[in-house]
């Protein structure tokens, strides 16, 4: 089960069935999941969300740690972190998304710097969190370069979305040598 991390008005927590029509509400947008991978579901029906936040609730998703972000007491969205394994496993893949009616809203960059935080403090073993983001996806850019993201590179012709190869753009945070294991 993942902690619950707030900074003001914003809180990230584990997903329960209550919060299951607000995240169909917010995914159901063509215009969230243009950006995300091609299971995330279209329409995101009311089904779908309710088996989402169930099997958050019981942490048996692979999505590694998956929080609800929750602003003024609705959930609007989700953030997670996953682990890399074997040889890779100083890696991990922080991923998110977040309803329309709240974007420019500073919310997600400050859910980043939670995830971040949390994940340096409590994943020893991780020196590099990275975030392969759409090209096309300009804002997620902004929200991870505003928590000390740097571009590691492009990935040209590396994805596939609705059937269309796409590029991407891999940013990366690494863990300040001072604090390291």
């Amino acid at each position: 089960m993942v902690p619950t991390l707030t900074h003001n008005n914003i809180t990230l927590r584990a997903l329960t069935r209550a919060d299951a029509p607000s995240i169909r509400r917010h995914a159901d947008n063509p215009r969230v999941a243009v950006n995300l991978f091609d299971a995330f579901p279209q329409p995101y029906t009311a089904e779908k969300a309710a088996l989402w936040c169930d099997m958050e609730a019981h942490d048996v998703s692979g999505f590694g740690y998956v929080w609800g972000v929750v602003f003024d007491g609705e959930a609007i969205g989700c953030i997670s972190i996953r682990a890399d394994k074997g040889w890779l496993r100083c890696n991990a893949e922080i991923g998110y998304w977040m309803g329309e009616a709240h974007w420019r809203q500073g919310i997600m960059p400050r859910a980043v710097a939670l995830v971040v935080d949390w994940a340096w403090s409590s994943l020893p073993v991780l020196t590099r969190i990275y975030a392969p983001i759409f090209s096309r996806n300009t804002a997620s850019q902004i929200v991870v370069r505003k928590n000390g993201f740097v571009k590691e590179g492009e990935l040209p012709r590396s994805a596939i979305k609705d059937g269309e190869v796409i590029d991407r753009v891999l940013w990366a945070k690494y863990r300040s040598k001072s604090s390291s294991n």
